[in-house]
């Protein structure tokens, strides 16, 4: 346990930047609001529906090995789905361990862990096809608030029930661990 948290610290220290600085003409944060997406079924998603509520947004992948989370991830769904949307980003950007097209990925989730949380088509998470989502997400320029960088399959990031970044974390945290239910249930 000890190990993970002095990884957790040291990547926490290599990915994250310092406090924004608002005078600077490159700072200019947008709205987690004014983002849309296209679910696996093709219906375009306009994130500003999820004003009032917590926003777990994860990107997930069908054969990596914190694919099981999607259980806990479905539980929090039902847990909380009254003020908390869990959005799932099946992305192929990490060992080619999202091989699936958009239906089968539904089918996927469906059959094995049930999962009818929200799950966006197929994307990418870094490089120069980065999904505008993500690039909200990990940029500081845009959400205002830090710049991280996606390390791998199921990493989560938490937005407030006002479109604000409340802190990103990385795969190996459980979806329902302390840290990230403690902002939930706040």
């Amino acid at each position: 346990m000890y190990i993970r948290q002095l990884l957790s610290l040291l990547l926490c220290a290599v990915a994250c930047s310092g406090s924004p600085d608002s005078s600077h003409p490159s700072f200019m944060p947008t709205s987690f609001y004014t983002l849309k997406a296209e679910s696996l079924d093709g219906q375009t998603i306009n994130f500003s529906s999820f004003k009032g509520k917590k926003v777990l947004l994860v990107n997930t992948a069908s054969q990596c090995g914190f694919t099981p989370q999607y259980e806990a991830l479905q539980a929090l769904h039902k847990r909380f789905g009254d003020r908390l949307i869990i959005v799932g980003l099946p992305t192929n950007d990490f060992g080619g361990q999202e091989p699936l097209d958009n239906a089968a990925i539904g089918s996927f989730c469906s059959r094995n862990y049930g999962v009818d949380f929200l799950m966006l088509q197929k994307c990418s998470s870094r490089g120069p096809n980065q999904h505008p989502v993500f690039a909200w997400l990990t940029q500081q320029r845009l959400n205002g608030r830090s710049s991280s960088r996606v390390w791998w399959n199921f990493q989560k990031y938490l937005v407030d029930e006002n479109g604000q970044l409340i802190d990103f974390y990385f795969p190996f945290t459980k979806p329902d661990s302390r840290r990230i239910l403690r902002h939930i249930e706040k």
